[in-house]
C-alpha cells in the first residue's frame, strides 16, 4: 500500500510524539500509542493526522464511540478529508454510505503512483485490464462485430495498464485520472494521445456527444458509490454501438456497501438496474475477481454494455 499521508502539526514536539506513536501502533502497543497521540494533540489541538490515527487506534481497541469522536475531529479539521476520516465513519455506521472525498482519492494515488504497478501486479495479482479485454473481445465476437476502436476513453487510467491491454485494438487513447502522479506515470508509457487530470465524471463531461467508441474503467468504479452519473455520461459520449466495459467489487446483499478495504462493492442486481436506467444494453455481467487481498481473490464482476 502507499506511504501513509502525514500532515504536520507545525509543532516539532507534537510531530515527534506522533512518529513515536505510529511506531508503537505498528508494534501493537496500542494503549501507549494512544497516550502519545493524546499528548501530541494537547500540544497541537488541530493536528489532523494525530486525530485520524487516534481514531484508528480507538477502533482497533474496540472503543467505537471514542473512535467516532476522533474521526469526526479529523474530518472537521480538514474539510477536504485527505485522510478519509469520513469513510471510517461510514464503516463504523456513524454516517450513511456516500461518495468518497476527492481529496482523499487524489492523495492516496499520488503517494501510490511510483510503486503502483509493482504492488498491483506482484503483490495483489491485479487482473482487471485483462478481464475487461477478454470480455470485450468475447462480446464483439458474439455480436459479429470488429474489436477495433477508433477512440477510447480510459477512466481512472492509473499508470496505463488498461491501455497496454488494448494497445493493438485502439487508435486513439484518452486517459483520465484524478491523480497528477498517476498521469505522470501514464504519460511515460507513450500509450495515450491525450491525458487529463480530472475526476472521472468531470472528465467525461468535457467530451463531446458520440465522440468515443469504447469507454473502459479497470478497478476504478470501486471508488464511486452511485454509478448513475458516470454511466449516464459514458452513454452520452459513446457513439451508437459503442461499448462500455468495467470491473467492480461485489457482495451478496443489496445495493452498495463500503468494504473493509475502503472501496465500494455493488450488488449484481444494483448494476443491472443502473445499466438499464442509464439506457445501455447489458451484454456481459459475470463474476470475476479483479485482484487479491490478504492472499484471497476479491469478489468482483466484469461488465460490458452497449449503446444501442
Amino acid at each position: 500500500m502507499p506511504l501513509r499521508l502525514f500532515l504536520t502539526s507545525g509543532d516539532l514536539m507534537a510531530d515527534r510524539r506522533f512518529e513515536f506513536a505510529r511506531d508503537l501502533q505498528l508494534k501493537g502497543d496500542l494503549a501507549a500509542a494512544a497516550d502519545l497521540l493524546e499528548q501530541a494533540i494537547e500540544l497541537a489541538p488541530n493536528f489532523t493526522s494525530a486525530w485520524f490515527t487516534l481514531g484508528e487506534i480507538r477502533q482497533q481497541l474496540g472503543e467505537r464511540d471514542k473512535a467516532i469522536e476522533a474521526f469526526r475531529k479529523a474530518r472537521d479539521l480538514d474539510p477536504g478529508d485527505q485522510h478519509g476520516a469520513g469513510l471510517r465513519l461510514m464503516r463504523l455506521g456513524d454516517t450513511q454510505v456516500a461518495e468518497m472525498p476527492k481529496a482523499y482519492v487524489q492523495a492516496l494515488f499520488d503517494q501510490y503512483a511510483p510503486r503502483f504497478e509493482h504492488a498491483l501486479i506482484n503483490d495483489l495479482g491485479y487482473r482487471a485490464p485483462s478481464l475487461i479485454f477478454k470480455a470485450v473481445l468475447a462480446a464483439r465476437v458474439a455480436a459479429k462485430k470488429p474489436a477495433f476502436f477508433k477512440r477510447t476513453i480510459d477512466l481512472g487510467c492509473g499508470t496505463g495498464l488498461a491501455a497496454a491491454a488494448f494497445a493493438k485494438q485502439v487508435d486513439h487513447f484518452i486517459g483520465i485520472d484524478l491523480s497528477p502522479g498517476m498521469i505522470k506515470e501514464a504519460r511515460a508509457t507513450g500509450l495515450y494521445a491525450e491525458l487529463e487530470v480530472a475526476d472521472m465524471i468531470e472528465g467525461l463531461r468535457t467530451k463531446s456527444d458520440a465522440s468515443a467508441n469504447l469507454v473502459v474503467a479497470a478497478d476504478a468504479f470501486v471508488y464511486l458509490s452511485d454509478l448513475a452519473p458516470v454511466l449516464t455520461e459514458a452513454r452520452r459520449v459513446l457513439v451508437s454501438g459503442g461499448v462500455l466495459a468495467f470491473t467492480l467489487e461485489t457482495h451478496d446483499g443489496d445495493g452498495i456497501v463500503l468494504g473493509e478495504g475502503l472501496r465500494y462493492a455493488h450488488s449484481a442486481e444494483y448494476v443491472r438496474s443502473a445499466i438499464a436506467k442509464a439506457g445501455l444494453k447489458l451484454l456481459t455481467l459475470e463474476p470475476a475477481s479483479p485482484r487479491n487481498e490478504n492472499n484471497e481473490p476479491v469478489r468482483g464482476l466484469v461488465v460490458v454494455a452497449e449503446k444501442t
